[in-house]
């Protein structure tokens, strides 16, 4: 799942290149917003240890 957020970063980053910077920032502020989310499911989960 992290390879969406990368993508959206070099997609962004070309967008920057292109000189498109609101679609820039857009998918910046996507990519923020899907790592912070996938970063609080796997936070917030529970790990099953037997020992």
């Amino acid at each position: 799942m992290m390879v969406l957020q990368l993508i959206g970063l070099a997609t962004s980053a070309a967008a920057i290149l292109a000189g498109r910077r609101g679609i820039a920032i857009g998918l910046w502020l996507a990519a923020l917003f899907g790592t912070l989310a996938l970063f609080a499911a796997h936070a917030t989960s529970t790990l099953n240890l037997d020992f």
